[in-house]
């Protein structure tokens, strides 16, 4: 179905270049439409947040999804949820009403069809010569099985770029999209863009898919969303900071719902210290989570690292200059493995008493000691069993610990400065379990569709290991739809 396009006119345009771009991009193309993609990236740099992440799926298997894939994602759909809306919502897709069908949670229809579709995509992956296996991530308790693309995310962006070159697919790097306009009489959507040089031009589109991620590095826009506390954020990997938001902007000036929490995002804790990619600490289960008062915030350990690091880490922005510390002592090493879940390449503190530690972390020594003293007296007899959740919990102190709790009074002790990392933003744009954006009516507005971080999706805690998969399946889902439906045009 080879078509013939000029020079400023494809049958689909793709902005962006990550797992959700390129999916898309090579869904449709695989098909014989002519395919554009916009990346404001270098093409060394390109390919999103995916570049730079682990890419991990929440897999048994390359075929099914875990066992808890849907409940967890259907119990993360917002909060004080209206009754009638969940009640419309059993009927069939076509019967709800126009204000359930743009309403901003994650419908049954869009989580069904990530369920259904994980393992498909994956086999489709695996054509490229992707390699999929279980291979050991830096948690060292999970609640959750996760398959990761061997070689990471990197090596997805690089064996679909490979294959959308080799179909022909025409790469617009450095460039960046500002302005689209609906459809005009030729049934094309218009693309105002500005290349590297600042020069500004326009492409048309029969269709376009927004797979240009969310807004994390956007102060402006995270600030508008998030805060004042967004001034202590900053993006997990470089690749975030090539995601300005100016998708979602579009799609929402031309009518789009929004969908997605947009005042939360997906966090990591990051050493602030470290300019490495994802310098996680994540052995904050084991030890205590101090302020710059010396004070505890929060539960360390209500359960599994991979559930629950999410919302903690999010928490450390609402904490004075949004650092939080986690206090350890010699006997870390009880923990196998402890270091897997440390990527950041500075050392800790150190200190021989906790008033020395105190004192290299800038907190009051007088403060910290106050606070682990009263932590260890709440501290219960009990097994400590760090690889299960043990129910070794404190009592009679708030901020409660459910899990590993044991006395902090083991010299030498330890420190991590720790910072919320944003992975992505939550807010995006609706969309239909075909990847069609959809309007504030309920209705898809023709010829657009979105994908990845840009279609909004999540909602209080994010369900760990299922972003760079919903990326990939709805890219291919846009992909596909949208070449069919070039396809039915070129036919009338």
């Amino acid at each position: 179905m080879s078509t013939a396009h000029s020079a400023d006119s494809f049958d689909v345009i793709v902005i962006g270049c990550g797992i959700s771009g390129l999916s898309a991009a090579v869904a449709a193309a695989g098909r014989g439409v002519s395919v554009a993609v916009i990346e404001r990236a270098t093409r060394e740099e390109s390919g999103g947040n995916t570049r730079w992440t682990e890419a991990y799926f929440r897999m048994k298997s390359d075929t099914e999804v875990s066992d808890d894939f849907d409940e967890l994602l259907s119990a993360n759909a917002g909060d004080n949820l209206d009754p009638d809306v969940i009640r419309s919502m059993a009927a069939p897709y076509e019967d709800w009403p126009p204000q359930v069908k743009a309403h901003g949670m994650p419908d049954p229809e869009l989580l069904s069809t990530l369920s259904s579709q994980a393992g498909p995509t994956v086999q489709w992956l695996k054509s490229f010569g992707i390699r999929f296996d279980a291979l050991p991530t830096y948690f060292v308790t999970a609640a959750a099985p996760r398959l990761m693309p061997v070689g990471g995310g990197l090596a997805m962006i690089e064996a679909l770029h490979a294959h959308a070159s080799d179909l022909g697919v025409r790469f617009f790097y450095e460039t960046t999209a500002s302005r689209l306009a609906r459809r005009d009489a030729s049934g094309n959507l218009r693309l105002g863009l500005v290349d590297g040089g600042g020069n500004a031009f326009a492409l048309r589109g029969r269709h376009v898919v927004i797979a240009s991620g969310g807004f994390e590095g956007n102060p402006e826009m995270l600030a508008q969303y998030l805060g004042p506390a967004a001034r202590y954020i900053r993006p997990v990997a470089r690749g975030g900071y090539y995601n300005k938001g100016e998708g979602i902007r579009m799609a929402l000036a031309l009518g789009a719902a929004p969908a997605g929490d947009f005042s939360s995002f997906h966090a990591e804790p990051l050493d602030p210290r470290s300019a490495q990619v994802e310098a996680l600490v994540m052995n904050f289960p084991y030890g205590i989570l101090v302020n710059k008062l010396g004070q505890r915030f929060t539960d360390e350990a209500p359960g599994p690292v991979d559930v629950h690091y999410d919302h903690i880490s999010r928490a450390f922005k609402d904490q004075p200059g949004g650092i939080a510390f986690v206090i350890f002592d010699g006997r870390i090493d009880d923990v196998p493995n402890w270091r897997k879940g440390i990527r950041t390449d500075q050392p800790p503190l150190r200190g021989e008493s906790i008033a020395e530690l105190a004192a290299k972390c800038g907190i009051a020594p007088e403060g910290l000691e106050k606070t682990v003293q009263s932590f260890n007296a709440a501290c219960r007899p009990g097994e400590f069993r760090p690889l299960e959740v043990d129910h070794l919990c404190t009592s009679g102190i708030h901020p409660p610990k459910s899990n590993w709790a044991r006395p902090v009074d083991t010299a030498p002790y330890y420190a991590y400065p720790i910072m919320p990392g944003i992975c992505f933003t939550f807010g995006g744009i609706k969309v239909n379990r075909h990847a069609q954006v959809v309007d504030t009516d309920g209705k898809a507005i023709p010829g657009l569709y979105a994908a990845g971080e840009a279609a909004g999706l999540y909602y209080q805690v994010y369900t760990g290991a299922t972003s760079v998969m919903r990326g990939a399946v709805f890219g291919k889902l846009a992909g596909e739809h949208a070449a069919a439906q070039a396809g039915r045009h070129q036919e009338r």
